[in-house]
């Protein structure tokens, strides 16, 4: 049997468990994924200049939003972990699925068509060369 009660037995495991790479992550974001995926995939294992140039020069509007939450994680990495800009590498970067707003559209005959609109939680990761 395990010693301590047991949130202080969990709050141990998750402190061991946890991720140390500066991140970022934007919930809710009213991109579908796969339109965010095309994006990602264009700067996962990027150095950050590198990416942040690829999301400057993409004419996607899921470039813009991903430009912020990039530039997010790379001030979180130089605050909070003293880590160097220059080191820096999209070590992770994924789109899960979010919540779907869904709603009607009328048509023809008094039919309703349904419309979703999709969101997404986007995650960047950064690692040090």
């Amino acid at each position: 049997m395990a010693k301590g009660h047991r949130s202080q037995i969990k709050r141990e495991r998750n402190d061991s468990n946890r991720e140390t790479r500066p991140s970022a992550r934007l919930s809710y974001a009213r991109i579908s994924v796969q339109k965010a995926c095309f994006v990602l995939d264009a700067i996962r294992g990027k150095d950050v200049d590198t990416a942040l140039g690829i999301l400057t020069y993409n004419p996607r509007y899921a470039s813009a939003v991903i430009k912020k939450l990039l530039e997010s994680a790379v001030a979180n990495a130089e605050n909070n972990n003293g880590m160097d800009r220059s080191n820096l590498y999209v070590a992770e970067c994924y789109a899960d699925r979010a919540s779907i707003m869904k709603r009607i559209q009328p048509r023809a005959q008094g039919r309703a068509y349904r419309i979703e609109k999709r969101n997404c939680h986007i995650t960047i990761v950064l690692d040090e060369r």
